[in-house]
């Protein structure tokens, strides 16, 4: 449950848990520019820089961080990329949040974007985006030293913020400024309202050097702090490996679908200048160009790996999808999901919480809309929809860094060893793109390979990535469709309905079932044999997903009145806009087919190869059936590792998707 608020006669927001307010008297403002960020040196700190990471340690109403963002967007040296990672044990509900901001009208305009974002914050991290990705908030949701030591962020400027010592000594204490410390580089600037004395001498056992400055009123003096221990820091035992954090330069993805893209749009965001070789004519057309698809959150009782991964990447997919038309190339409608096998799903604790803002059990006005009974078991997920990946991959290579190469076929990756001139460019190892023919495609410092199951012979089949390939069952909708569920509905199997037809197609909406999923297989296009195989076992998956559905489409997926070979056979262009049948018979059915590739676990694989062996190689693949939901938060998890950023997500499922998992112990 959101952290309930008390709001005392004068507009202060009060805290029942710690008995004490969230900001000062004076209306925290004043706090938050001349406490926090002018006394860590900013806006001047930052100058020039390509990025500036802000730890903060209590969250809050958010004030700091809204003062924090209205002085990067006012000011013109800025950086090109803000973090700000905040430690929250107690989220506030986003209405307390919105009340608070309204109260500084300059501050209005971010309060609203940022209330706007705040829901769903479970135990964990959550990553939140604006400025179209230039502003990047992780909020760390739990206890804050466990979330520190955790997470291992690098901070260059330090808000040591939070309820007072005597309220709240846990968020002060030895063990919590300890960690803090070990997110700090040598020069890291901390400031503080407090001047206790034990946060002073723990400050100072963790190596800042501390000094006591004029306060902001009420507070007759303010802490400031720059880390500068006289002792070398060690890294965390937890840390992820080392990495040589890599300058923004020129850079080559292999790949155009919606990893590769994912990977280009978050690398040109940082400053690089991206090459994306394809060897198809157009991006998206291998199994990124799935005609319409799902992206919803993955639910388990005990709340896996894979259900708080798929939480992590929908909320970085919506935010990549915010800047597409809702209705024409995405919609957050909300997936309603049948649990065919009976399990229950959502986990019991998430009931009136924020667990609830993701999914919930499904009431039965939508299971009324489904057409399934009221004693179906069936949960909804309300950050949740459809979208054609193609039209999302088109927005993130709509970048002016970005430069599409269109039939680039790379059929290996040579590494060119360092020259030993002294210069520090020429020193540096270069990746070259050959093709079947031997010529060198492209050149650059750093590839990034996204090419799906066309990346395995690229990395010398350096581990064993499964091909899956799939067909969608579609059709033009009849008559009967109006009485359809009004939203897509998964499980074994989906259907997504009532998607607008292409551009010059003659208007009418359609529907896509499936999807298959054969296991080792590459060829396309199918034989009509395993067009029709396909098809039936689309149909059969929707029997238990939709009955009613089923049983309208059985004609048209030649189920009792004509083989779907035969089906198959008189089936028109796919493609074509024109191909229906004839008559007051169901539309007829087509396919669409592609490839997608799973790794053993079937979980991404996103990281560098051998960051010793191969430096500069990079990998982001393996997406299996989850492309649309994991590829941006992939991309961004890639991003932040390459350049030493607070990751996107927990760091415990940033490494269940590295590439140090895959590797055979000597």
């Amino acid at each position: 449950m959101p952290e309930p608020i008390d709001w005392l006669a004068d507009g202060t927001p009060y805290s029942p848990r710690f008995g004490d307010r969230y900001h000062s008297e004076n209306g925290g403002l004043d706090q938050a520019r001349r406490v926090f960020l002018h006394g860590c040196g900013l806006p001047q700190a930052w100058a020039g820089q390509p990025r500036w990471r802000i730890l903060e340690t209590g969250f809050g109403l958010g004030l700091n961080f809204l003062v924090t963002w209205a002085a990067w967007r006012s000011d013109p040296e800025r950086p090109a990329l803000l973090h700000f990672a905040s430690c929250e044990a107690h989220p506030v509900a986003a209405a307390d949040l919105l009340r608070a901001g309204l109260a500084h009208p300059d501050l209005v305009p971010l309060s609203m974007q940022l209330h706007d974002q705040f829901w769903g914050l479970l135990p964990g991290v959550h990553r939140l985006s604006f400025e179209q990705g230039r502003v990047l908030l992780t909020l760390y949701v739990g206890d804050a030293q466990a979330m520190l030591r955790q997470q291992m962020p690098t901070a260059d400027s330090v808000y040591l913020d939070g309820f007072s010592p005597q309220r709240n000594p846990d968020l002060w204490n030895e063990h919590t400024l300890k960690a803090v410390a070990r997110c700090c580089r040598r020069g890291t600037r901390l400031a503080t309202w407090t001047i206790a004395r034990a946060v002073r001498d723990t400050l100072a056992q963790c190596g800042f050097t501390v000094a006591k400055v004029p306060g902001v009123p009420p507070k007759r003096d303010n802490l400031q702090a720059t880390f500068d221990p006289a002792w070398e820091p060690r890294a965390a035992r937890n840390a992820p490996p080392p990495l040589e954090v890599a300058a923004a330069s020129e850079c080559l993805v292999i790949g155009a679908g919606l990893a590769g893209a994912s990977v280009a749009a978050s690398l040109a965001r940082r400053g690089w200048k991206v090459q994306v070789l394809d060897r198809a004519d157009a991006p998206a057309r291998g199994a990124s160009g799935l005609p319409a698809g799902l992206f919803a959150p993955h639910v388990s009782p005990d709340d896996s790996v894979l259900s708080r991964l798929s939480r992590s990447g929908v909320r970085v997919t919506l935010q990549a999808l915010s800047s597409l038309p809702v209705g024409e190339a995405w919609s957050p409608c909300g997936v309603l999901e049948h649990r065919v096998d009976g399990s229950p799903g959502v986990p019991p604790t998430w009931a009136g919480g924020s667990g609830s803002d993701w999914s919930r059990p499904a009431d039965a006005q939508r299971l009324h809309q489904a057409g399934l009974p009221a004693q179906a078991v069936a949960c909804w997920h309300a950050q949740a929809g459809w979208v054609r990946p193609a039209r999302l991959v088109q927005a993130l290579l709509d970048h002016p860094a970005i430069a599409w190469h269109g039939g680039a076929n790379v059929a290996q990756l040579r590494p060119l060893p360092a020259k030993e001139d002294g210069a520090a460019e020429a020193a540096a190892t270069r990746w070259q793109a050959i093709d079947p023919k031997g010529n060198v495609l492209a050149e650059a410092p750093c590839v990034f390979v996204a090419a799906g199951p066309g990346s395995m012979p690229l990395l010398d089949h350096r581990w064993v990535l499964q091909p899956l390939r799939g067909q969608v069952s579609w059709a033009e909708e009849g008559h009967g469709a109006q009485d359809w569920p009004p939203f897509p509905v998964n499980g074994n199997g989906s259907l997504v309905p009532h998607i607008p037809g292409p551009h010059g197609a003659n208007g009418a909406r359609r529907w896509y079932a499936g999807s298959t999923f054969e296991r080792d297989a590459t060829q396309l296009p199918l034989s009509a044999k395993e067009e029709a195989a396909a098809h039936a076992a689309n149909w059969d998956k929707l029997r238990t997903l939709l009955p009613a559905v089923a049983e309208e489409l059985a004609p048209a997926f030649g189920q009792g009145t004509e083989t779907s070979a035969a089906l198959t056979a008189q089936s028109a262009d796919p493609f074509d806009p024109n191909g229906s049948a004839a008559g007051n018979a169901p539309p007829a059915v087509h396919a669409w087919a592609g490839v997608r590739c799973a790794a053993p676990d079937r979980l991404p694989i996103a990281g560098p190869v051998d960051p010793h062996a191969l430096p500069g190689l990079w990998v982001c693949t393996a997406m299996g059936a989850r492309g649309i939901t994991l590829a941006p938060l992939c991309g961004e998890l890639v991003a932040a590792r390459l350049h030493g950023e607070p990751l996107p997500l927990d760091a415990r499922l940033a490494r269940a998707l590295g590439t140090e998992r895959l590797v055979t112990p000597a």
